[in-house]
């Protein structure tokens, strides 16, 4: 039970966010409310003023523009404030409808009586214990829990009026309860009002909107009537059927031209002068050190890490991209646009929300399947969100790219993602035909108003993602370019003969199928499941060349046009990394899914690639 309830309210879209403080005061708890955004909703000529909503809420409302920390310590001070004196809160609660007034009364007066009878009868009338409240005042206030049983949820929790209320809004777990822990005869008696008054959710639901529309018209200033306004006009285009997805697809190509553009000479100036000087520095300081150390420092760790961590560049600028994308509020329209396509799956668009945090790390977007209430469609976005190109394999595209496919890099890598958003759309067809018996499910969303990216929270967003890759490279990368440096160096210190070279060898007749007859570009792909990024580690490792340029025209030279496309497909669509693996049996709870996830991306990956190289040395022959 919270000493005081701090709810964030939406300025720009005020009367949806006051549905849940009417929840929320229907509760009874000491609360304070934080008026955020209203710089966006000034942006959208909407004037809010707090002093007068509070005035008529009865709480305190403390205006805020939490993405500039403005008014966040005030907003603390007001709920400490609140928290030491509680009683003195007097809040404007909404009501319902007088057509069910008399019936929610009825309720009430049937569980205040269980309430009011002898404690050892049942447990809704179980004694409390007292529970000071530490740093707010308030020693003499109780938690009401029942002493029997403090952790599992009762009904001796809730105050009778709200325990009323949930019952005849129908909300199962309070009907549960209920059932559960009053009386045979109480029960029958509040079943037998249910039962008369089966549409007294609809008056509980109005009620609460006449008292929101109440408030709001007390606080807010709307723009003219008949105003268009900037969201509508946008909206016109983004979220169009056809023109939408257009838009949509045209600013993943706008984000990937900015990325190799922007990032492509600076990766270059890292690899060639910042790397390449180190690994001579440190080949020049260990000159006198063991052979085996100066391998492992030079070869493995500087050829291993240091290429991976020239992605960063890249990894920035796409982070930037990304975060101006989601700050404006457009990432919700790709969702909606987004949705008939997922409807060809049996999803809809909220499973795109999940989807889009897989080209951020794949580990959030199958996390991020929670917010999908049906288990199916949870199951089957979980199982696609692998298809989903990472930051991870995107950078490994940026870097090879551009030594493959020359100008067309930027052209050619939007296909790659295009080609795996089909594959994705076209497992998600025929898994859900075959294991979900082609189920549909509906799609209700909020779409938030347009607004002027913050820097401060477009900053940030780089800055986390940014932090987790370096951490990833200094651990995770670290460890395995370690591990492949020294597979590659025993029994003897040359890689042709080692056991690596050795294990690489033995799949050579798979990888010709695909054009990758050259057994460490194999080797290379088998790491990445430890690390996406392993790829070019593994690669500098094995080809003895710490820069990044002359790697990737180094694996361009040994590659045909084919080979190099089917290379890049196999990345693309291989299976994830480790993290995402183990992240999918958690979120699963099943090795079947976990199991059948790998081999459905297995078979698509080597059958993908094998299929795009065979037709393109056809091709090319003809």
């Amino acid at each position: 039970r919270p000493d005081v309830v701090m709810a964030g309210v939406n300025a720009a879209i005020l009367e949806r966010s006051l549905y849940l403080v009417a929840e929320l005061l229907a509760l009874g708890v000491p609360l304070v409310i934080g008026l955020n955004m209203l710089d966006v909703a000034e942006q959208h000529g909407m004037h809010v003023e707090p002093h007068v909503l509070a005035a008529a809420l009865g709480v305190p409302v403390i205006p805020l523009v939490a993405a500039k920390n403005q008014g966040v310590k005030e907003l603390v001070d007001a709920a400490l404030a609140v928290g030491a004196n509680p009683a003195a809160q007097t809040a404007n609660r909404p009501a319902i409808r007088p057509e069910h007034r008399p019936v929610l009364e009825a309720v009430e007066t049937i569980l205040r009586h269980v309430a009011d009878t002898d404690p050892h009868e049942n447990e809704i009338s179980a004694p409390v214990r007292a529970r000071p409240r530490p740093g707010l005042g308030a020693a003499t206030q109780t938690d009401i829990r029942p002493v029997a049983d403090a952790n599992r949820m009762s009904l001796a929790a809730y105050p009778p009026a709200w325990v009323a209320l949930k019952l005849l809004e129908g909300d199962a777990e309070i009907t549960a309860l209920a059932r559960a822990e009053l009386p045979p005869a109480a029960w029958d008696g509040i079943h037998a009002h249910l039962l008369a008054h089966e549409d007294a959710y609809l008056d509980i639901a109005g009620g609460r909107y006449e008292w929101i529309g109440r408030m709001a018209r007390a606080a807010i200033t709307q723009p003219r009537a008949g105003a268009i306004t900037r969201t509508e006009r946008l909206d016109r285009l983004a979220t169009h059927p056809l023109l939408g997805m257009v838009l949509l697809l045209a600013l993943f190509g706008l984000v990937f031209w900015l990325t190799y553009t922007l990032a492509t000479p600076i990766t270059n100036w890292l690899s060639e002068v910042v790397l390449g000087g180190l690994s001579a520095g440190a080949s020049r300081a260990l000159a006198a050190a063991p052979p085996w150390l100066n391998g492992l420092v030079v070869d493995g760790l500087l050829g291993g890490v240091g290429t991976v961590l020239t992605f960063l560049p890249i990894l920035v600028i796409f982070f930037a991209a990304l975060g101006v994308l989601e700050d404006t509020g457009y990432l919700a329209r790709g969702a909606y646009v987004m949705d008939r396509f997922m409807h060809l799956m049996g999803l809809h668009g909220k499973s795109f929300l999940p989807l889009f945090l897989g080209f951020g790390c794949n580990v959030p977007a199958v996390l991020g399947a929670r917010i999908l209430e049906d288990r199916r469609a949870r199951l089957l976005t979980i199982l696609l969100a692998p298809l989903v190109p990472c930051t991870a394999r995107l950078a490994v595209i940026a870097f090879l790219a551009p030594a493959f496919f020359g100008p067309s890099a930027a052209l050619a890598s939007w296909g790659l993602v295009a080609l795996n958003l089909v594959v994705l759309a076209v497992a998600g067809i025929v898994v859900n035909r075959l294991a979900f018996r082609g189920q549909q499910t509906a799609f209700i969303m909020e779409l938030p108003l347009y607004h002027v990216p913050n820097p401060r929270t477009v900053g940030l967003y780089v800055w986390h993602n940014t932090r987790s890759f370096v951490r990833k490279a200094g651990s995770l990368i670290l460890i395995a370019s370690a591990v492949v440096w020294l597979l590659s160096a025993v029994p003897g210190g040359a890689i042709e003969t080692s056991v690596l070279a050795r294990f690489g060898r033995w799949l050579t007749p798979a990888g010709a199928w695909m054009g990758l007859a050259d057994w460490r570009i194999l080797v290379a792909l088998l790491t990445s499941f430890f690390a996406k990024e392993n790829t070019v580690a593994t690669l500098g490792i094995l080809f003895g060349t710490g820069a990044g340029a002359g790697l990737a025209a180094q694996i361009a030279t040994i590659l045909t046009p084919a080979g190099r496309l089917a290379f890049l497909i196999a990345q693309m669509l291989f299976i994830p990394c480790l993290a995402t693996v183990a992240t999918i049996k958690q979120e699963t709870a099943s090795w079947r899914w976990t199991l059948a996830s790998v081999a459905l991306l297995l078979a698509l990956s080597f059958g993908a690639a094998a299929l795009v190289y065979q037709v393109g040395t056809l091709v090319a022959g003809g």
